[in-house]
């Protein structure tokens, strides 16, 4: 048993990792190689096709009543989401990226309150005021941030988070009325048949002529890795620890941005990441990870 709460830790790690890479790896061939709306539809493509392949190995049928909440949960959870993200990603530094993302938890909070009428704690309460502070000074703080961070690049990652955020409420009552893999499955459908249009004149126009080995390789870790990859990891996990154990490693992947875009910068000669790490972007992270914490912890039991 213990040995399995270490691979589920090592998985949870793994994945985290992956996402942490894929904030560098992502903006590294946007848009130069490919632009962001072309590789959210190869990304949606690719990965539904592997989720519908495990999808064929467990037989389940959807209610026709689920199918327009899966759609709703395609749009923004999907297709609204990965545009928002890479059109983002693209403008911003990777660090940005990651600190804003780490408020999706905050963002949860907020609509599960408006949407799914759930209570709140003080400690969450000044949970949301810290965090949402720490997001709101990165955001206005790329207006004039040297580097490659950008006001526009990081309203369009939070848009996104709150995207996502809202795509985490509303497949809540999904998740649990169906297997992870039924859901997820159908909400990449529904996120092509939305990402479709918006894609299709991007991919058409990409120059795949110019495109190095290097380039392939990181396209295919976009794809592969920080989708179907990550998803089973999570899965894997959820078998063994608890999912606020799963949550908190949330924290890991700002840390690891930073981590990645120093060795990048410092180590490997690109020096245009370099006026990315400053003092106002680690206040901001600690702002946002004090305010998820707040939010994640569970009050103490009282004794009787």
């Amino acid at each position: 048993m213990k040995e399995n709460n270490y691979k589920a830790h090592f998985a949870l790690f793994g994945a985290n990792l992956i996402y942490g890479a894929n904030f560098l790896i992502a903006k590294g061939v946007m848009p130069n190689k490919i632009g962001p709306s072309a590789l959210v539809l190869l990304r949606i493509i690719a990965a539904g096709f592997l989720f519908w392949i495990v999808k064929q190995f467990v037989k389940e049928k959807v209610e026709k009543n689920d199918f327009i909440l899966l759609a709703f949960c395609g749009l923004f959870g999907i297709s609204t989401n990965m545009l928002l993200f890479f059109h983002g990603l693209s403008l911003t530094s990777p660090i940005d990226a990651s600190i804003i993302m780490t408020t999706t938890p905050v963002i949860v909070l907020v609509l599960s309150v408006f949407i799914l009428k759930e209570k709140i704690t003080t400690n969450k309460y000044i949970g949301i005021l810290i965090g949402g502070i720490g997001a709101v000074l990165l955001i206005i703080y790329g207006k004039s941030a040297e580097g490659t961070s950008s006001f526009q690049g990081n309203l369009f990652v939070f848009m996104n988070a709150c995207s996502y955020g809202l795509y985490l409420v509303l497949v809540k009552p999904l998740m649990k009325k169906y297997k992870a893999i039924t859901v997820i499955s159908w909400v990449f459908l529904f996120g092509l048949i939305f990402v479709f249009p918006f894609g299709i004149n991007d991919l058409l126009n990409t120059d795949f002529s110019a495109f190095t080995t290097n380039t392939y390789l990181a396209i295919t870790f976009v794809i592969i890795g920080t989708t179907f990859l990550t998803y089973l990891f999570n899965i894997y996990a959820l078998n063994f620890v608890s999912p606020s154990v799963n949550g908190s490693y949330i924290y890991l992947q700002p840390v690891l941005s930073f981590i990645m875009v120093s060795i990048y910068a410092y180590a490997m000669g690109h020096k245009e990441y370099a006026q990315d790490i400053n003092i106002i972007k680690i206040l901001s992270c600690f702002l946002v990870i004090i305010g998820v914490f707040l939010i994640s912890k569970k009050p103490k039991k009282k004794l009787i």
